[in-house]
């Protein structure tokens, strides 16, 4: 018998629950603590729980280098692109109210919010994975047999 068996199960029972929690971290993150950022740990914690448990070659297979690269870069764009959008709109920079001037409701305010936070999300997703990547994937400085 294999003695990660009970890790290997559990692990992925958990790594879904903990990807569903960092969505609902982020989507209520306009109407209680959290957001993008807290998301973006947290949904980066089951990417390294995976690595852990799998190891860093079924982890890079499942979430690409090239991957996590390229949503750091999404993610500032979408953030940065949201306040241009804002700008060359007419407003101040972010001023989400122009995203649905019509709405007496401010829904230019929630979709502003929620475009900036799935941007913080990706690039702190992104960045932490590929943080992990680095340090994890170094080669050690002592050989295995000096330990």
């Amino acid at each position: 018998m294999n003695p990660h068996l009970v890790l290997r199960v559990v692990s992925k029972l958990l790594i879904p629950i903990i990807v569903i929690f960092g969505f609902y971290v982020h989507f209520h993150g306009d109407y209680s603590p959290g957001g993008g950022f807290q998301a973006g740990v947290i949904i980066a914690a089951a990417v390294v729980l995976y690595a852990l448990i799998f190891g860093m070659d079924a982890a890079r297979e499942a979430v690409p280098i090239w991957f996590v690269r390229t949503g750091a870069a999404v993610g500032v764009l979408l953030y940065a692109g949201t306040g241009f959008a804002t700008w060359m709109l007419g407003a101040n920079f972010l001023d989400y109210d122009i995203l649905d001037p019509e709405s007496t409701h401010h829904a230019g305010q929630h979709l502003g919010i929620l475009l900036v936070e799935l941007g913080v999300l990706t690039t702190v997703f992104s960045v932490m994975v590929v943080i992990f990547y680095a340090f994890a994937g170094r080669a050690p400085d002592i050989p295995e047999e000096e330990w």
